[in-house]
């Protein structure tokens, strides 16, 4: 139920190589993420189709196989900042007793160079959690999520964006 506080657990491993230089988080897999099986994988959320335009590439198709390819053949980690949390619905905002991932892995094996979080929230708990560990902060970048729609129709959005490509 959406309307319901549920504990979850982060139900994937994340995804990156010693070749990856960026570092994408988001917050936790939303119910409709978690039941497709795949990171940003409400139909309306339009995570995959901004980074492909952003990187000049074709969006990958719908399944965790051709994301994670896509992922890393253009260098890119992806994770989230929870390995646990109770939330309700998909609302980052009814996030309470949230459990930080640990990073340690990732930035040991990878060549990350900056660590970007989709939604205020990812960058508030990345920031708050994590930033002193991994020693650099994260930055922020504007929600794909439908609930964002109004950002994302506006220039400023695929320019925050464009930051990702390095």
């Amino acid at each position: 139920m959406e309307n319901t506080v549920a504990f979850v657990e982060h139900p994937w491993e994340p995804i990156y190589d010693k070749n990856s230089k960026v570092l994408i988080l988001g917050t936790i897999p939303s119910p409709k993420s978690r039941e497709v099986g795949f990171y940003y994988g409400h139909p309306q959320n339009i995570f995959w189709k901004t980074v492909a335009e952003v990187l000049g590439k074709q969006e990958p198709d719908r399944n965790m196989e051709s994301m994670k390819k896509f992922l890393l053949e253009n260098r890119v980690a992806m994770w989230d900042v929870l390995k646990s949390c109770e939330i309700k619905g998909a609302s980052d905002s009814h996030i309470k007793n949230a459990i930080p991932n640990d990073f340690s892995d990732i930035l040991r094996t990878a060549n990350i160079q900056k660590i970007f979080t989709t939604g205020k929230t990812a960058t508030k708990l990345f920031n708050q959690y994590c930033a002193k560990d991994v020693g650099m902060e994260a930055e922020y970048l504007p929600s794909t999520s439908p609930a964002n729609r109004g950002m994302q129709a506006k220039q400023a959005f695929m320019d925050e964006w464009k930051k990702i490509k390095i």
